[in-house]
């Protein structure tokens, strides 16, 4: 089954092709990397995807609804979950608060102002599930600014996964951090169910090769290869525009 397809996805600034007719299909419970030079349209197709931009012309679809014009929460209500290039959390929180917000955005238990926190024990215990499950129980209290670099990079995963989703975009999650912090989000990847599809956008290629299934490089805002690591190690245009010529 396919949980995500993009059919000659376009996406124009102006004079400016940043997405210039991409089409993927990406399988139900795939591992699928994006590889690509800076400027090749990789975040621009994740926002398409995402619903944060609209794009010019073509069609998302995603585990078999079109939602190529959906608004961004109702994506998320089909089961597509996203972290952003820049972490991009709410600093005066604390982890558990942040935990909280997130799955009082879910359909079925959204937060009433009128009720006190201390209603929803069943929230606090899902949260308390979930950071135990990745590594962040001691993390609770603190405040989301104290947190270092990394814990951020692992909080905004676990908060995309707290709605649950069918497919997560992870948009560079290993981007600035030190090798250690580096082993840690790739375990994190490596331990998610295998019927969740991620799509990530990576630019070490010894993650990208450690985590996909098939990878697809970009260059100039198209597709310019896509296989498993063979085909792409063995790709000679991939070298000379990716990796550089020798």
């Amino acid at each position: 089954m396919i949980a995500l397809a993009v059919e000659d996805l376009r996406k124009n600034f102006g004079g400016v092709a940043a997405v210039g007719g991409i089409s993927l299909e990406i399988e139900v419970g795939e591992r699928r990397v994006l590889l690509g030079p800076n400027g090749a349209g990789k975040t621009t197709l994740f926002h398409s995807i995402a619903g944060h931009v609209l794009p010019s012309s073509g069609r998302i679809s995603l585990l078999g609804h079109d939602i190529t014009r959906l608004r961004p929460d109702r994506r998320a209500r089909l089961g597509l979950a996203r972290t952003f290039q820049i972490t991009n959390l709410f600093p005066q929180l604390t982890v558990l608060d942040s935990v909280l917000l997130a799955l009082g955005g879910m359909k079925a238990r959204r937060l009433r102002l009128v009720r006190p926190m201390s209603s929803y024990r069943a929230m606090y215990d899902e949260a308390d599930r979930l950071l135990d499950q990745w590594g962040l129980t001691g993390t609770a209290r603190r405040v989301v600014r104290n947190l270092s670099y990394g814990e951020q990079r692992q909080l905004e995963l676990v908060l995309a996964l707290a709605g649950a989703p069918r497919v997560l975009l992870l948009d560079e999650p290993t981007a600035g951090l030190s090798p250690a912090e580096t082993s840690r989000v790739v375990a994190m990847v490596q331990q998610l169910p295998r019927d969740m599809t991620i799509v990530m956008i990576e630019h070490d290629m010894d993650v990208a090769f450690e985590l996909a299934d098939r990878i697809a490089v970009m260059h100039q805002g198209r597709l310019i290869a896509e296989g498993d690591e063979a085909a792409i190690r063995a790709n000679r245009q991939v070298t000379e525009i990716y990796l550089g010529a020798e």
